[in-house]
Formats: structure tokens, sequence, C-alpha cells
């Protein structure tokens, strides 16, 4: 069967390091959606390392990893990536997989997202400028280059032709930029790609579902940055939810079992678009501080607030949530009182339901409020040992999302994850 992991919020909920806990469960991980703006974050023998492309499992030696068709890669971002990964031991040409479907990120990829977001002003979306948007467009324009033509012998004139429409699209938006060095280590990084474990992947991976392998679906950025049900438009460019694992992986919904949602105990968002519970002061100054709320592939500041239930209950029930992961309940510890959004107040209406267009909704937040515990949750070595005043906050949670809080990571460590 499948087992799904992904986030519940906008992302940076943690799941690098809690896929890293659960792969050594499973046979292989398979990355189903998103691009090199994706970062996580792991701690391996004591190393930070980030992982933007990789799945979360290639740490673990018995574990094979998938990069699936729902994936854009960038082949440079993805042969840096490998090099340090393989400078700390790990031989990528016997667990890494790529599926031949993926599609690939260009260098005019990147310019066309720099014109796009300058051209928005100040309703820019606060893309990372990686190029993800306008590969994906490419996709479903169907212009887009897959990892398999890198084998063919043309693929340099399948390159230059889809270079030359995007040269058009930037000659509309009196845009320039100089890609002759993005070019060299592009084609530097197509080279060393096409010497990669290239498959088929969605008959890989039923061909091992078929033989008993127990896999594990690895989703990126959050679910409320879904294409079609997050804060459009500032979301991502793919679906974040479980429904992706379908089309991102090639498999069919009957092997999917659980559905793993992870959330912090509070909630943070990085770049622009709706935060209903953000704290523009020195509350949620003291949260980016303690919780270090940068961005892993950015490094920008993130925006810090209480958790949303409203939101939660929300991207449980799209994606069928099973079971969570609650992760970052240490940096709570330093607040005397600790709050949870549990209804919208819009217009004088008080509702626990997304509202349409949440960008335009003029959302007031209304809160629950908790006392804080006085001692730190991560000398806890048992769900049972973490402060009582913890516990009431945790079932709270419980009770107002109907799903079980199974796991709840206590510190940064690969090893500070207690299960219920």
């Amino acid at each position: 069967m499948v087992d799904v992991l992904l986030g519940l919020q906008w992302g940076d909920e943690g799941k690098g390091k809690i896929v890293d806990y659960f792969a050594g469960k499973y046979d292989i991980i398979a990355r189903f959606q998103g691009g090199p703006n994706a970062g996580h974050t792991l701690y391996v023998n004591g190393q930070k390392v980030v992982l933007h492309t990789i799945p979360s499992g290639v740490f673990h030696g018995n574990t094979l990893n998938l990069i699936g068709n729902g994936v854009v890669l960038d082949p440079v971002t993805f042969r840096k990536e490998c090099q340090k990964v393989a400078e700390m031991g790990i031989d990528l040409s016997q667990n890494l997989f790529i599926a031949e479907k993926t599609h690939i990120i260009v260098p005019t990829h990147r310019a066309l997202d720099k014109a796009s977001e300058l051209s928005k002003g100040q309703e820019k979306i606060g893309s990372t400028l990686k190029g993800i948007g306008p590969a994906y467009m490419d996709k479903t324009g169907r212009n887009g280059l897959r990892v398999g033509d890198v084998l063919r012998s043309d693929f340099r004139q399948q390159y230059e032709k889809l270079k030359a429409k995007h040269l058009q699209l930037l000659a509309n938006y009196n845009f320039e930029e100089d890609i002759a060095e993005w070019e060299n280590e592009f084609w530097e990084a197509v080279e060393f790609l096409s010497k990669m474990n290239i498959v088929n992947g969605e008959y890989w991976l039923n061909g091992n579902l078929k033989a008993g392998k127990k896999v594990l679906a690895e989703g990126a950025q959050g679910s409320m940055l879904d294409v079609d049900f997050g804060t459009y438009p500032f979301v991502t460019s793919s679906n974040t939810i479980s429904a992706g694992v379908c089309t991102g992986l090639g498999i069919a919904p009957k092997w999917i079992a659980e559905v793993i949602g992870v959330t912090k105990a509070y909630c943070t968002r990085v770049g622009s678009g709706p935060f209903p519970t953000e704290l523009e002061d020195e509350t949620g100054e003291r949260l980016r501080q303690a919780g270090h709320e940068f961005g892993a592939t950015t490094g920008r500041p993130r925006r810090c607030g209480w958790i949303d239930l409203v939101a939660l209950d929300y991207t449980c029930m799209l994606s069928g949530v099973t079971q969570l992961v609650m992760t970052k309940s240490d940096v709570l510890d330093e607040f005397d009182t600790v709050s949870a959004c549990t209804a919208y107040s819009i217009d004088g209406q008080t509702s626990r339901e997304m509202p349409f267009n949440i960008c335009g909704a003029p959302i007031q937040p209304v809160l629950e409020n908790f006392p804080g515990w006085s001692e730190p949750t991560a000398k806890s070595e048992r769900y049972d040992a973490l402060p009582l005043e913890m516990k009431k906050f945790l079932s709270f949670v419980e009770d107002y999302l109907k799903v079980p809080v199974k796991y709840v990571s206590n510190g940064p460590g690969r090893d500070q994850i207690l299960e219920k």
C-alpha cells in the first residue's frame, strides 16, 4: 500500500524530518509534486541538510527513492544537491530513481518567472523565482520537456524550439536576462542527469506495489498552497493535497492507505497572500525567533501566527487525513498563553468554513486561549510525559479536527519525536 505524508498549512511544517523519521518503515519514498522551491530540512549525524528535489528517505540505506512525474526538476539544482548528498557517503546510483515523465525546468523558465513577478508590482505572488510556475505552464500548455527527452538525439533541437518561444514571451514583457551562464550550467547538469536511473515511473512503482513493497508518498509545499483549493492566486502550481499522489506518481486510488498530515503547533507563511492568524507584533516576532523561522530555500523571514484550526479542518477534509503529526511544539514553551483560531468572523458572521475568496475577505480570527506550560517539552522522552497543559492543548486540537495527534515533535533532532 501507499501511505501519504503531506503538509497541512502553507508549507514549512517540518515534513523533511518527519519523512526521515518514517522512512525506515518503508521500502520506497516517492516525491509526487512540486519543484526546488521546497526545502526539506534534515539533521543527519548532527549535520543540517536541506533537500530540494531528492526524496527525504535518501539517507536510509535500504530505502529506494523515486522522483515522480508530478515533480518539475531543475537539472542544475538537482546536480548540486546530488553532489552534496554523495559527499555524505550516499550512493545515489543505487537508491535514487527518476520518472521519465518528470518535467524539466530550463533557464528561460527562470527568466520568465522573474519577468512575470516583476510585472505584477504590488500584486506579486511571492514566487521564489526558480522557474517552477512557468515549467508547469508549459506542462499544461503541452510544450514542456521531460526527463526522458534528455536521452533523445534531438533533445538540443527541442530545447532551442522551447527557448525561442520563451524569448518571444520575454520580449512581450520588455524584459531581458543574460542566461548564457545559466545555459552553460544547464548543459553540464543535463549530461549528469542523463546518467541517472531514469525509469518508466508508473510501471516501476506499480510493479513494486504488486511485489508487496511499502511506499510513502512525500508531498512538498503545503495544502493551503494547492493550486485548486489553496489561497488562490497566492498558491503553488501543483496539487499539494493527497489527490495529487495518483496523478503525480501514476497509481490508482485503491493503493492509498494512511494519510499522515503534518502541522506546526502554530502557523507560518513565506511570501505574499492571506494569513488570518498572522501576528504582526512582538508575539509574532517571538515565534519567529524561537522557531528560527527563516526559509530553508530562500532564507526569507517567515510570517508567524497562532495555529489556524479552520484551515486545518479544511485541509484534513480535502486529503482524508487519518493521523496528525504536530511539529515544533517546543517553540511554544516560552509563552504564558497559547492561542488557536477556532472560527472566522467575516462582516459580523461567524463561520468554520473557508470562504471562496479568502484574499478579499475581511477575516477576524476567533481565538481560544490556553494556559502555557512552564516546563520544556524537549525534556519529555514519552508522549505521556509531556506537560499537562500541553496535553490539554493537543486534546482540544484532536476534538476540533476529529483526527488523532499521533506524533509530537519536541525538538529538531531526528529522535525528538514522541508517539502517542
